[in-house]
């Protein structure tokens, strides 16, 4: 087979990401919010819950990963999971936005009950969505082309959700934000659904790919191992664990930030359109980007791009309070640094599954990458659970105006921990992650 990937193949890869986050992003962005502001929970309670249910991930996820490299089927180990996961998921998503449907007791339960499963049924689908990049091409360079158009497109739809999610739950929910939350769940299930049958149709693994030839199952044992014996991919979680934390602490608390520190809530869609774009920007500029700078600096610029965004909000607030300005230049700031990261760290999952197998002489890219699913979901629930504690600590209340010391809370919350993590995320990367130029097979030396 060749190692060139067809243009339908990226685009129907890509598309597939377009449902698959708008199935997302509304969760990290917007959960928070609709279960303390809407549905009426207690900040403290679904930050709790949010943390609860990537515990559970913690084992779920690999094990998913590990019956996904046991499948096989004449469509592929992937594509069948991917239906399956997004037609539970989609029915789910919708669940979860009904939550404001319920009061008293049945309330706290629910929730918990639909975010545990929502976190459950994603990764049914996410983790084989991800575990194809590897099983598409076998050539780094074709990998970094291809790993493009799905974050693209993921960018796309976490734009339109941060820039335009609150008008369009208004504008369907008729001034009702319950109603307008669970309409706008209802349109995305359908898009999810087409979405997924859109890569089944048209995005298939190598038919003899490594993974394939296998026929040794894996056990939980097996997964363990994996995990437990790679020291690249220890490196790795705890570089993206540590700048994912930040990035969705900062997207999970924008809306507070804008609304009550500074004031006017009419800045969070300004804010989170300009980071779109830039998103966008990063992802797309990628590609070139690591055509002329050494791999391994790469990171270290999409940690100081959020960096810069947290001193330009500090210098701001010292300055020019609520400078539109420097508003949608510190959403700029941190977003082209996601941009570069997400589409980084999915290359880099693809060489930690080249050099894992040469440690371990196990290939298995779906419980490699089962990690990513699960990182992405911990560092969202984390977010989730510190703005949830960090609100009830620096007493914040909905709908009022807040205390002078609930404001400094806020600020820092926004602007000093994420800079904080980020820091972090780029030391672990510098101390112990080496796959800079990828991993040839049989040469472990050259990561060394």
């Amino acid at each position: 087979m060749s190692e060139g990937i067809t243009l339908q193949t990226k685009l129907s890869y890509g598309l597939g990401a377009l449902g698959k986050d708008f199935a997302c992003a509304p969760v990290y962005i917007f959960l928070m919010f609709y279960f303390t502001d809407v549905a009426g929970l207690p900040a403290a309670f679904v930050g709790t819950v949010f943390l609860a249910a990537r515990i559970i991930d913690a084992i779920t996820d690999p094990v998913m990963g590990m019956i996904v490299d046991n499948t096989r089927s004449k469509y592929g180990k992937f594509r069948p999971w991917i239906i399956i996961g997004t037609l539970l998921n989609a029915v789910v998503f919708i669940g979860l936005f009904s939550t404001h449907f319920f009061e008293g007791p049945a309330l706290y339960i629910y929730a918990a009950a639909a975010y545990i499963l929502w976190g459950l049924t994603y990764t049914i689908m996410d983790i084989p969505y991800w575990s194809m990049i590897p099983a598409l091409s076998a050539s780094r360079r074709e990998r970094e082309k291809l790993v493009v158009w799905p974050r693209l497109f993921a960018s796309l739809a976490w734009f339109i959700t941060g820039a335009y999610g609150l008008y369009i739950v208004g504008r369907l929910g008729c001034g009702d934000q319950g109603a307008g939350f669970f309409n706008v769940a209802l349109l995305i299930a359908v898009l999810f659904i087409m979405s997924a049958f859109l890569i089944a149709r048209n995005v298939k693994e190598k038919t003899k790919s490594e993974s394939e030839k296998a026929t040794e199952k894996f056990g939980f044992k097996d997964v363990v191992n994996i995990i437990v014996k790679n020291d690249q991919l220890k490196a790795l979680i705890g570089s993206v664990l540590f700048f994912q934390i930040a990035n969705l602490l900062v997207g999970g608390f924008a809306i507070y930030y804008f609304s009550y520190a500074i004031g006017n809530a009419e800045l969070f869609p300004v804010y989170m359109m300009v980071a779109g774009v830039a998103e966008v920007a990063g992802v797309f500029l990628f590609p070139r980007i690591a055509a002329v700078l050494p791999r391994k600096n790469l990171w270290f610029i999409a940690c100081g791009f959020p960096i810069l965004s947290c001193l330009l909000l500090l210098a701001m607030g010292v300055i020019s309070p609520a400078n539109v300005l420097i508003i949608g230049l510190a959403g700029a700031a941190i977003k082209f640094g996601v941009g570069i990261a997400n589409a980084l760290q999915t290359v880099m999952l693809a060489d930690v599954v080249d050099y894992g197998e040469s440690k371990t002489g196990r290939r298995s890219e779906s419980v490699i990458f089962s990690v990513q699913t699960m990182l992405v979901k911990f560092a969202g629930a984390a977010g989730g659970f510190i703005v949830g504690v960090g609100l009830s600590v620096v007493g914040y209340e909905p709908g009022v105006e807040q205390a002078p010391a609930t404001v400094i809370g806020l600020e820092f919350m926004m602007i000093g921990l994420p800079a904080i993590l980020m820091l972090a995320s780029g030391v672990i990367y510098r101390r112990y992650y080496r796959l800079h130029d990828g991993f040839i097979h049989n040469s472990a030396n050259n990561v060394m």
